[in-house]
């Protein structure tokens, strides 16, 4: 059937049977980009392509992406054009657009595309999982949830977060064997530590492990008295009781727990609220109860922090997260891959995509899961192979976002403590040997050189020293390299390892 203008729809049985069919011809225009452009190109661009309709003038064509019609017209418009002009004489133009999911032109053009299933589908379907050894998977994957104590609900649970899909590495595995003997111990006579207090940056598995101890225990006994809760919500809940004028109802909550998770714990404000966090944790403590912390900063260097809640949040066992390394960064992209392989054995990455993503992505394992969807998602569409160009034109605006590392003061604590052989815990202390002055002060004098920080706020990470203190150290060591080639030399070593 012709369309009103003598149009052609592509794809529309009664015009296809027609003599010099514009399916037909959109058939011709594909094997010619084929053969102009190679099958690794036309696969990776065009095998999406769906024609859509001719008007005499301007061939209408479609991709299921934005990201591919842009990279189409940017850069194989003039062939494209060229090979329509062969089949459809009076064509001027190409114009190329978005097609909704499920559209005619999906089913169009000589070729069948699977309907994709929707998520409660793809779950309820049973699969093949063509999936490693070395990635262990839960028997029983847990459902998305809260903890909750004598109706005191918790934060919500994500049920991915478990054990069996945290990748170890350097940068965590203190944490990780710290949350696992927790997770063990925590009903036993003999528990491991407490309180247990993780912190790292944003996105390299805080959340991640507190959440897998909250799983894990729940896994060993169904009745466990278990709480999850992010620093926002145990204010918005106490704040709650004060409302409600009944503050104690709040304290008797915690009375029958076994193992309290405070999350983001830098976000506890308020003074009330505050206090009452102290009165909680020291009454858990006392009694024995597990406790499990989590923050972006060292209890030292939490101002609000009282030195008691201070000095027993360092009591029990205290772990840093780092920053991944460029393994560590590939095996968190193959956990992930391997996850969504899991449910759809067809998609994978090439070793290429994923060292691409790993040599550029280094801020957080977020962004590295974020990459993994995206690119999911495209194959989803596309159902070819993700190209390193395919990979890098979708994650693009990520790559974009990623500056030259910023140095943290974190970072310069870190190396400084190795270097020296002194605890991260003597340099923000109040010692004032030699052996602790000495590395504390050239810390001073780095976070000065390769960070934006201000005096006050290198002091203020440095144990809470007043800016005077830091000017004093900076002026020292500047006074010492002066007339020292080996300091200088030394200085140079420690920025090179802070900067790697």
């Amino acid at each position: 059937m012709r369309a009103p203008s003598g149009d052609l729809v592509v794809g529309d049985a009664k015009t296809a049977a027609e003599g010099d069919s514009a399916e037909g011809k959109g058939l011709k225009v594909r094997a010619m980009l084929r053969a102009r452009l190679g099958e690794d190109i036309y696969v990776s661009w065009f095998k999406a392509l769906e024609f859509d309709s001719f008007d005499g003038k301007t061939v209408k064509v479609s991709v299921p992406v934005v990201f591919l019609r842009k990279w189409i017209e940017s850069h194989y418009m003039e062939e494209l054009l060229k090979c329509c002009k062969a089949e459809f004489k009076t064509a001027q133009q190409v114009s190329v657009s978005v097609r909704q999911p499920g559209s005619n032109a999906a089913r169009s053009v000589g070729r069948e595309v699977e309907p994709l299933k929707t998520a409660r589908e793809a779950v309820a379907e049973p699969r093949a999982i063509g999936i490693s050894e070395a990635v262990r998977m839960p028997a029983i994957r847990p459902v998305a949830g809260r903890t909750s104590v004598d109706g005191f609900e918790g934060s919500p649970l994500d049920p991915h977060h478990t054990f069996d899909n945290f990748v170890v590495g350097p940068a965590n595995r203190m944490a990780h064997a710290g949350a696992i003997q927790v997770a063990e111990t925590v009903l036993t006579d003999n528990p491991a530590f407490n309180p247990l207090y993780l912190y790292s940056s944003v996105g390299l598995g805080k959340t991640h492990l507190l959440q897998a101890i909250a799983w894990e225990v729940k896994r060993r006994a169904e009745n466990a008295q278990v709480l999850y809760l992010t620093a926002e919500r145990f204010r918005y809940q106490f704040v709650e009781a004060l409302r409600a004028q009944d503050p104690l109802s709040f304290k008797e909550k915690f009375r029958s727990i076994n193992i309290l998770l405070i999350d983001d714990l830098e976000f506890m404000q308020g003074e009330k609220t505050e206090q009452e966090f102290d009165h909680i944790i020291n009454a858990l403590l006392d009694g024995g109860r597990q406790v499990v912390v989590a923050s972006a900063r060292h209890p030292a260097q939490i101002e609000r922090l009282n030195e008691r809640m201070r000095s027993r949040l360092q009591r029990g066992l205290v772990a840093e997260i780092g920053g991944f390394d460029h393994e560590l960064r590939q095996r968190v992209l193959d956990q992930r891959i391997a996850e969504k392989r899991a449910a759809d054995p067809g998609f994978e990455l090439s070793r290429e995509v994923v060292d691409i993503l790993a040599s550029r992505l280094t801020e957080s394992g977020r962004e590295l899961e974020g990459a993994v969807n995206r690119l999911y998602l495209t194959w989803q569409h596309m159902r070819a192979p993700i190209t390193p160009d395919i990979a890098e034109s979708v994650v693009r605006d990520l790559f974009q976002g990623v500056e030259p590392r910023r140095i943290k003061i974190e970072d310069i604590l870190r190396i400084i403590s190795r270097h020296f052989g002194v605890s991260k815990g003597d340099l923000l202390s109040q010692r004032r040997h030699r052996s602790v002055v000495w590395p504390r002060q050239i810390g001073m004098y780095l976070a000065k050189q390769l960070t934006h920080r201000s005096l006050p706020e290198i002091g203020r990470r440095f144990g809470n020293r007043d800016h005077t203190t830091v000017l004093h150290a900076i002026r020292k060591i500047e006074t010492v390299i002066a007339g020292d080639a080996g300091l200088r030399d030394e200085i140079d070593e420690l920025k090179k390892l802070i900067s790697h």
